[in-house]
This record gives structure tokens, sequence and C-alpha cells, in this order.
């Protein structure tokens, strides 16, 4: 079985989505996978994510589904129960942290700064999210790694077809894309084509590879 890391670093892009209404979680699945992006992020800002999260787990098995925005215990053991494969903070939040070591899921850990990222990787975090990582740029990723040789960095929030080649090549191990891929107004329309497209596009502006011909294609009927 591909596990957490080696799904991350084969697939290089990770989508974000924070949006107050998913009509179907997994069309939604479904269409960034036929873009490439096998790796979703629902967050806690979304209502109803647990639901969300467990369409997803059992609907749209070629996709590793986690939840984003986890802010204390009781959201990630939620999340967890609910089929996530991956949890994700803005901030170091030990209480979560301890809550996937317990279920025994990867968690990236929001850090900011070099002394949150050692305390993110103290906690137990493979990868550590860096956010927002518009703000601190390219550069501050690829410094990262002189104190800190071989962190694993996911770098998330300001990040689209512009910037996200420049985060890769200073050695993140994926990015995270958000609105300029999934909107809340394509999720809450159900523009799944449109999204589609717009993931294709992320992918191959991020890391050179088009998708597949034919991969994950979405579901019929949807």
């Amino acid at each position: 079985m591909t596990t957490f890391t080696e799904q991350l670093r084969s697939s290089r892009v990770v989508a974000v989505v924070r949006a107050q209404r998913i009509p179907d979680a997994v069309a939604l699945a479904e269409s960034l996978a036929a873009g490439g992006i096998s790796i979703l992020e629902l967050t806690y800002t979304t209502p109803d994510v647990e639901t969300h999260l467990r369409a997803i787990s059992s609907g749209a098995p070629g996709t590793l589904v986690g939840a984003g925005t986890v802010l204390d215990a009781a959201q990630a053991r939620g999340a967890v129960e609910a089929g996530a494969r991956f949890l994700v903070t803005p901030a170091v939040i030990e209480e979560v942290a301890e809550v996937a070591r317990e279920a025994g899921v990867p968690v990236l850990l929001g850090a900011m700064t070099p002394t949150e990222v050692l305390r993110a990787r103290a906690l137990g975090a493979e990868h550590v999210k860096i956010f927002p990582a518009g703000v601190v740029g390219p550069r501050f990723v690829k410094d990262l790694q002189g104190p800190f040789p071989g962190l694993s960095t996911v770098p998330s929030g300001g990040i689209d077809e512009k910037n996200a080649r420049d985060f890769i090549e200073a050695g993140a191990t994926a990015v995270c894309c958000g609105s300029s891929v999934v909107s809340a107004a394509d999720v809450e329309g159900g523009a799944w084509e449109k999204i589609t497209a717009s993931a294709a596009e992320f992918v191959e502006r991020a890391t050179g590879d088009a998708p597949a011909a034919g991969s994950a294609a979405r579901g019929e009927g949807r």
C-alpha cells in the first residue's frame, strides 16, 4: 500500500477546499483527480465537513482525503472517525498532534518560523505546512534546509500557478492550491469540468507534468 509520504512526494500537489456548500463531494474529488490532483484537504470552515469526508472516503477510492483547519482534539477525532487519512493545522497545535499520533494518521502542523518548525517536528510532524507561504516566499523554504537538512515542507496560502513551481524548485515536497483551482463559487456551483481544467493547468505549471490521459475520469451521470 502506498504511504502518505510516498503519495505526497509523487503527486506534489494538495487541493484545499473552503466552501459554504459542497453539492457532491464525490464529484468534486473525481473532478480534481481527473485533473491530476489526488490529495484533497477539506477544511473545518466548511459546514458539514465530516459528512463530506465520509462521502469521499467511501465513494472516491482514488482520492486521499484529509481534514484541514483542525484546531482542537475534538475536531481531530471527528475527522479521523469520518475517514480523514491525514490532518492539517494552521499552527502548531499539540492536542491535534497527540490525536494524530494515537490514531496513527499523518499530521501536517502549520509553522511560519524556525522555532515553530522545530516544535512541529518534535511533535511528530513528518511534513511541516509552511503557512502563510505567500508571505515568506520560496527563498524561505530553501533557507530552512540549512538548519533543518531533509526537512519536508508543504507550503500553503498564497500559492497559485505563477509561483508554485518556484516553491517546488526551492525544495518543497508538495504545494497546496486553493481558490486558484477550487474557488468556492465553482465548488458551490458544481462546475466540475472547470475544476478539472484548472487542476490540470496547475499541475502542469507546478510540476511540469500533464495528467495522464484517461486518469481518474469524473464519474458518469454526476
